[in-house]
């Protein structure tokens, strides 16, 4: 990534590391050379410069799907809420307009899809094969697994398959992610890269 890119992204509100984002940058150039991006969980942008600038190098885009309400561990109360992203008007959470501006600030206005909706709805309504997938929604049990449940079988053969906030022991965060990266590969993925709390898994080629 170049360095207006990676500033954008370190200047996006966000929970992603930088070694995270730059593993997770090298994971999209890998699938954008099978097919488009996909990412679950948009939040403010910040994984969304990392996959878009790899998008927009290999000439396909990336689609972020997200309702922008905010997943639970972002809500009041919450250790992951932030106060600034709340519409006065409506007292609920409103990420769009900050995703919207950190990718503008980015310049991947042509290279990033903005999908607002439920993941399983859009899911639902899918039919293209994806070169990477990034589950990065809701981390409760039920959502996270769904939002695997309803994307996986997109990812084509030997498209990228990654996953944040994975953690083994439950003293380091939550367990939902993981459970994700363990049907995965039950499923047939294959473990290929680990920084962090970032997994990138790959589907085989046949």
């Amino acid at each position: 990534m170049d360095d207006a890119l990676l500033a954008a992204a370190r200047a996006a509100r966000g929970f992603m590391p930088d070694d995270e984002g730059a593993a997770l940058h090298r994971a999209g150039l890998e699938g954008a050379a099978v097919g488009p991006l996909l990412e679950v969980g948009s939040y403010c942008g910040k994984s969304a410069v990392y996959l878009g600038a790899a998008a927009r190098k290999a000439g396909t885009v990336l689609v972020s799907v997200d309702h922008h309400r905010g997943s639970e561990e972002n809500q009041s109360g919450w250790e992951h809420h932030d106060p600034e992203v709340v519409d006065p008007r409506t007292g609920r959470m409103d990420t769009l307009p900050f995703f919207r501006r950190t990718v503008e600030d980015a310049g991947l206005e042509g290279s990033v899809v903005a999908v607002v909706g439920e993941s399983v709805t859009v899911a639902a309504l899918w039919g293209a094969p994806l070169g990477l997938l990034f589950v990065d929604g809701g981390h409760a049990d039920d959502v996270a697994m769904a939002d695997y449940e309803a994307w996986a079988r997109h990812v084509a053969p030997g498209g990228r398959l990654a996953i944040h906030d994975v953690f083994e022991d439950p003293a380091d965060g939550g367990q939902a992610p993981f459970r994700v990266w363990q049907r995965a590969v039950a499923d047939g993925f294959v473990p290929a890269a680990t920084t962090g709390s970032l997994r990138v898994l790959r589907r085989p080629a046949s």
